[in-house]
């Protein structure tokens, strides 16, 4: 057997991959560059999921009425980083919907009744927008996983 000495470092095998940088959505111009394709992206969505305005107002994380709708009018808005990150967390559940399953049954999807031990019963629609963005989190962790990705 091998010995080790104190002084060695662990190293991972070369490999080809390299994860793309992160956005740093601290930072006012990443978000000034990222949000108005993500609004407009979450609108389609929510279009596409047959979402109501209270709801999707819940998903944005409580925003006024009066503001949604003025993001809905002029949606080259900067937001802020929790919404970009809600918004981010939407587009990846709906691209792996789109992966997993017909284009009906990936829009339909957040609004039918799941006997996944995660939604207990619940729609998955209902889950994020009583847990929030943690929920958002676990719903795509859960889909990306069963895509295998």
């Amino acid at each position: 057997m091998a010995s080790h000495t104190g002084n060695q470092a662990l190293a991972y095998p070369a490999t080809m991959y390299a994860p793309p940088a992160l956005p740093d959505l601290s930072r006012p111009e990443e978000r000034r560059r990222l949000s108005p394709a993500a609004l407009r992206a979450f609108f389609n969505i929510v279009d596409r999921w047959s979402i109501r305005d209270e709801e999707a107002m819940l998903l944005l994380g409580g925003i006024s009425s009066s503001g949604y709708y003025e993001l809905k009018k002029k949606p080259n808005r900067v937001l802020d980083q929790d919404r970009l990150q809600r918004i981010s967390y939407l587009i990846g559940i709906f691209k792996a919907l789109n992966i997993l399953y017909s284009t009906r049954l990936a829009d339909g999807w957040v609004q039918l009744a799941n006997s996944n031990p995660l939604f207990t019963g619940r729609t998955p629609l209902t889950y994020m927008l009583q847990g929030g963005t943690p929920a958002m989190e676990r719903i795509r962790s859960l889909l990306d996983a069963r895509r295998g990705g």
